[in-house]
């Protein structure tokens, strides 16, 4: 399988529905719930890449463009965007979308850098 393959291979969508308990005071979810679900995404997404113990050592620049109302579904995207020796990096979108009506639309877009690791808690290389 080439590299390109893989990276299609291992792209990971996740829906949630955005439920009043995650979110806040202006009834729109909290930017830290937000953040562990891209994480997580990330993880999931870089382990299917490369089947192999990941940590998370870093998140770029998370951009917060739309706010996600309670009531609403979202979709988390992880797609990998660069391939180190020892690490991934991997970006996630979060796009909301209203439940009763077809328009979605790009809220949060992030990246999350991972490095793998082997039962001793060193860097691996991710790729064999």
């Amino acid at each position: 399988m080439t590299l390109e393959e893989q990276i299609k291979k291992s792209e990971t969508s996740i829906f949630k529905a955005v439920f009043p308990n995650t979110t806040n005071h202006y009834d729109t979810l909290y930017g830290g719930t937000a953040m562990a679900l891209m994480d997580e995404v990330a993880f999931i997404t870089g382990t299917r890449f490369c089947r192999k113990r990941l940590v998370t050592v870093s998140s770029d620049r998370i951009d917060f463009t739309k706010p996600i109302p309670a009531g609403t579904i979202v979709e988390l995207i992880g797609k990998v965007e660069h391939v180190g020796r020892t690490s991934l990096k991997i970006g996630v979108e979060i796009y909301v979308e209203q439940m009763y009506e077809e328009f979605r639309e790009l809220a949060i877009k992030g990246t999350f850098t991972f490095v793998a690791i082997d039962e001793h808690k060193h860097p691996v290389p991710v790729l064999d």
